[in-house]
């Protein structure tokens, strides 16, 4: 699961963070109506963290006993910078138009027309 959610999985975005970010953005606007586009980017990041930090976990738990004891605070730290380095790369490539979400686009206008 923790690969699924995880920016290393190439198609995930179309099929799993995109619409876990979107749904975690509708319901921000449901709050803050004009908050839908920051909130599909929160959704958007912590998505990624939790499956970076998913993958960290599982990782450790098929490592051999002898190896490595598990540091949480070490494997939060290295989930959240790079997923918030990832992030920063996605929204960066939507904002100079090198990637095109019109679907997205049109959403925010239609949760925006229909508070």
């Amino acid at each position: 699961m923790g690969y699924l959610l995880s920016p290393v999985c190439w198609w995930n975005d179309l099929v799993f963070n995109l619409p876990v970010a979107y749904g975690f953005g509708y319901f921000c606007s449901l709050v803050w109506p004009d908050y839908l586009m920051a909130g599909t980017i929160v959704g958007y990041w912590l998505s990624n963290i939790i499956g970076i930090l998913m993958m960290q976990f599982g990782v450790v738990d098929i490592l051999p006993k002898g190896s490595e004891k598990r540091n949480f605070k070490k494997d939060l730290i290295t989930g959240l910078i790079f997923s918030t380095a990832y992030t920063v790369v996605i929204i960066a490539l939507v904002q100079l138009n090198i990637l095109d979400t019109p679907i997205l686009a049109a959403l925010q206008g239609e949760v925006a027309a229909n508070p």
